[in-house]
């Protein structure tokens, strides 16, 4: 029977409880995730929020990861993070467990045993999917399924590699589990979007089949299990594969681009829009994250006024289509193509955006701009660069669109540039932080759009 423990918010200067023996191993070791987000601030102090221990030798854990409060133009970020943990707990690690390995306790409660990352172990994988197989409770959590699903036992689990900002696990290349790892109270849109839109018919986007949730501290989603797609490639290595071959990827594009259209009219469908856009509010969050960027990344600071004038140009502009739930971090990395058909997933948003902000009515047009940036991250990834490919990619992407939306984003030329311009920002920033290397691709582009008609 699972134990839940609920302690009094302890730091990791704590003398005491599990603090005494996790919080000098945990704050070396998460900021040196991939989806650890304070990389550029440094972990002052950690908290538990909840802790549950979920099956034998393992334990959930929500902890906060407390910063030094950086103050910039764009706003001062949050002191701290929430994260979600599932750690285990053994005398004697298993080679096959070294990669996961965190670090052996050396006080408190759990003195002498080694603490590693859960979900790389097979039979916490294999635990976590029954607790999923049979919706109840365990403390805080919640575990729920869809009113039709049937999850067959005895899937052998396989922790994806792929860096991202949650960890997945495929099981019997049937299912996939996406645990979230940075958590944030309230519905997670990869949750309430899929669902939404199956019960629309919309065949575009997997369907959840079954999730967990907390109550603990405040409600919030930690995890979804949805159908996988094993004969499916993602629309990033079809590209970089096409580039590749030297092989044209037109009709691949018009084809991704009448899809995007089809899950947009959908969600339409099921989210009615909020009416027409609020361009000069949207204008003005723009100007505040170039304004945050380029305190943090000095290299922006010689185009700030010309990419001003892109979000000017927005806030007289014509407000386009209505405001409606959109997917919010578009890219070829976020779609499949199985066979002959485009599939769309990962509706989280910028994981480093506020929860509501990512749930909120955005224009469409954000999404397309997403999806014409990543043309040009592919055909920027070995030189000679291959602008032209980009160019004719994004002209396919942006006919197929309109001929499902109705309406061409192309002939929304202030309101692409200046949602396109702010795509480039936040990659400028992303980049800086988590892959210096790749800098140069926004920067391309940065001055490209700095420069009025680019």
């Amino acid at each position: 029977m699972p134990k839940t423990i609920t302690p009094r918010p302890r730091t990791a200067t704590g003398t005491d409880g599990p603090l005494a023996s996790l919080g000098g191993l945990l704050r070396e070791w998460l900021p040196r995730q991939r989806w650890f987000a304070g990389k550029d601030r440094p972990v002052t102090d950690l908290t538990v929020l909840s802790m549950t221990e979920l099956f034998p030798g393992c334990l959930h854990l929500l902890v906060n990861a407390s910063h030094v409060p950086v103050p910039t133009p764009g706003g001062t970020p949050p002191p701290g993070d929430c994260y979600q943990l599932l750690l285990g707990l053994r005398r004697h690690l298993a080679p096959r467990l070294e990669r996961a390995y965190i670090g052996r306790a050396q006080e408190g409660p759990l003195a002498g045993l080694a603490v590693y990352d859960a979900l790389h172990d097979p039979r916490s994988a294999d635990l976590l999917l029954e607790r999923l197989r049979q919706p109840g409770t365990a403390g805080p959590l919640r575990f729920g399924a869809a009113p039709d699903a049937q999850v067959p036992g005895g899937l052998p689990p396989r922790l994806l590699d792929a860096e991202q900002s949650n960890t997945s696990i495929v099981y019997g290349d049937a299912y996939i589990l996406k645990v979230f790892r940075r958590i944030q109270p309230g519905v997670n849109p990869d949750l309430e979007v899929p669902a939404a839109l199956a019960a629309q018919g919309c065949a575009r986007v997997p369907a959840p089949v079954a999730w967990f949730t907390t109550t603990a501290p405040r409600r919030a989603t930690l995890g979804v299990l949805q159908p996988f797609l094993p004969d499916a490639t993602d629309g990033w290595s079809l590209a970089l594969s096409a580039l590749a071959a030297g092989d044209d990827f037109t009709a691949e594009a018009r084809a991704l681009g009448r899809a995007m259209a089809e899950v947009h009219l959908a969600l339409a469908e099921a989210f009615p829009p909020a009416g027409p856009g609020e361009n000069g509010r949207t204008a003005e969050a723009m100007c505040a994250r170039l304004d945050a960027a380029a305190h943090a990344v000095p290299g922006l600071l010689p185009f700030v006024p010309g990419l001003k004038a892109a979000f000017g140009a927005l806030a007289t502009c014509d407000t386009g289509p209505p405001a409606q739930r959109i997917h919010g971090d578009l890219h070829l990395g976020q779609v499949l193509r199985a066979g002959r058909d485009w599939f769309v997933i990962d509706f989280e948003g910028e994981p480093s955006r506020p929860l509501a902000e990512r749930r909120a009515p955005q224009s469409p047009v954000r999404d397309v701009a997403g999806m014409l940036r990543s043309f040009d991250y592919a055909a920027r990834q070995r030189r000679p660069w291959r602008p032209e490919w980009a160019r004719r990619c994004r002209e396919a992407f942006c006919a197929g669109y309109a001929a499902r939306a109705g309406w061409d984003p192309r002939k929304k030329h202030a309101l692409l540039r200046a949602h396109e311009t702010d795509r480039a920002v936040y990659e400028v920033l992303y980049e800086a932080r988590h892959r210096p290397d790749w800098l140069p691709v926004p920067m391309a582009a940065i001055k490209r759009l700095a420069v009025w008609g680019g």
